[in-house]
């Protein structure tokens, strides 16, 4: 009898194969399925019947290249950037907008389930965008040179530091559109330097926009390895004078041999190093380099969704850990008796308390230190603590001293589900906290990324589980 086992299917680099997508994955490719074995595809969506080349084999999954679609998925829709199957800015734009929301949602229930071990998370309906382009208020775009030596600023290809070349983006506010390609042809007529990342030779290293989207402001940064920009005065004149809406124009010194865009120190060239912007019925002064959300009106609305869910009665001690400059502070402390900001940058302390004082919000006040410091320090239990801790989530002893504190009430915003579902767990596991309500929001849209905000409440003793 013939005992010997069937040959196992060819699995190698290079190899091409024809697969069915049938879900996106959480970096954005589209995931497809053969002989029980996962591939990754990017620019592909649910549905699409795709013809793949292996890039990268691994014994149980691959990474793929699309190389041609067979049969299109009806999700599939005409990406609004002529580049976006290059560009590395958007991964969901062949993906028609109802689906995007749907696979988010997923992705946060799928996270709360696996990571967190809820059962049927209590995750609302995905607060979809009004508008799903044009509403980026910032972009921060490396610059290089063609081969050819003209100046060119976009985003990298994916996977690569291919630059992409755009003189305009369709998630951007569009009106920072204008100035991209004028600014890229200034810049090429200084003559000023452009960075090159491989032999950290160079001066100008990236372009940043920001805009206020209720007051039309701009704020114009040239990130440089040094200040080695000759005529850079002059040329920010002209650039004030050429655009009114631009209200400052900035340099930021990074010299280090890094990826990271911004470095610590940042001088007004000219006009002002600030732009001005309305959130929640404030005003914010807003920096070249101060952390605030990209799309304006969706960080609105959930704003609205956590004070729908807090039910203030005005009275309250409320903590913002993470705070930033105080857009979620400043708003809350309207509805408090007192509101405590924890923030351990001081330069975003000082702006905070500006944007206070700018306010006449004279119940708030910020504190500079770590959470894990500051947390613990408080001199009286606060009733409410909004978290909104960085991608990597909170560190476990601010777990630990919340649930030493015990306050009433937690509010976790939160961009990434895994981290999220992390901590919530660690939270709830002894019985004191109940999952509410989970609102997951999309702050990104083109994108796979997916913002949430879960709200725990501490349960009398005879609710808990032993």
């Amino acid at each position: 009898m013939d005992t010997s086992q069937p040959p196992t299917p060819q699995w190698q680099q290079g190899q091409v194969l024809e697969l069915t997508i049938d879900d996106l994955a959480d970096q954005g490719e589209g995931v497809g399925r053969w002989q029980q074995r996962v591939v990754f595809v990017p620019d592909t969506v649910i549905g699409d019947r795709v013809a793949v080349r292996l890039i990268y084999v691994k014994p149980q999954y691959a990474h793929g290249r699309l190389l041609q679609i067979l049969e299109p998925s009806p999700h599939r829709v005409r990406p609004a950037c002529f580049v976006a199957d290059k560009c590395g800015g958007c991964q969901w734009q062949q993906v028609e907008y109802d689906l995007q929301l749907t696979i988010k949602r997923n992705l946060v229930i799928q996270a709360l389930e696996r990571i967190g071990g809820f059962s049927s998370p209590p995750v609302d309906p995905m607060l979809a965008a009004t508008d799903p382009l044009g509403y980026r208020n910032k972009a921060t775009y490396p610059l290089g040179l063609s081969a050819t030596r003209q100046v060119q600023a976009g985003y990298y290809q994916r996977g690569s530091h291919q630059l992409i070349n755009l003189n305009q983006c369709p998630v951007q506010d569009g009106r920072l559109n204008p100035l991209l390609a004028a600014i890229k042809l200034d810049i090429q007529q200084r003559g000023w330097s452009i960075y090159d990342e491989s032999t950290h030779t160079g001066t100008l290293r990236h372009l940043s926009l920001r805009i206020g989207r209720r007051t039309g402001e701009v704020l114009l940064t040239l990130v440089a390895k040094t200040a080695d920009l000759p005529d850079l005065e002059l040329q920010a004149q002209e650039w004030l004078h050429r655009y009114p809406q631009v209200v400052g124009v900035a340099l930021n010194l990074n010299p280090a041999a890094t990826n990271t865009i911004f470095g610590r120190q940042t001088q007004a060239i000219a006009g002002r190093i600030w732009l001005g912007e309305e959130f929640a019925g404030l005003k914010f002064q807003i920096q070249p380099t101060t952390f605030f959300q990209v799309f304006t009106e969706q960080a609105e609305r959930l704003l609205g969704v956590i004070l729908q869910q807090l039910h203030l009665q005005g009275d309250e001690l409320l903590v913002d850990a993470y705070c930033g400059i105080g857009t979620l502070t400043l708003p809350l402390a309207t509805e408090v008796r007192q509101a405590i900001g924890l923030e351990v940058q001081p330069e975003a302390v000082a702006q905070a308390e500006k944007n206070a004082a700018l306010n006449r919000l004279t119940n708030v006040t910020f504190q500079t230190g770590t959470v894990e410091e500051q947390l613990p320090a408080l001199i009286q239990p606060p009733d409410i603590v909004v978290l909104d801790p960085p991608r990597k989530g909170c560190d476990r002893s601010v777990l630990a001293t919340l649930q030493q504190i015990q306050p009433h009430q937690i509010v976790y915003v939160s961009c990434n589900p895994a981290t999220l579902a992390r901590d919530l767990k660690i939270l709830c596991e002894d019985g004191r906290y109940q999952l509410q309500r989970v609102q997951p929001a999309d702050f990104f849209p083109q994108t796979s990324h997916v913002e949430a905000a879960a709200f725990l409440v501490r349960l009398p003793l005879s609710g808990r589980t032993p």
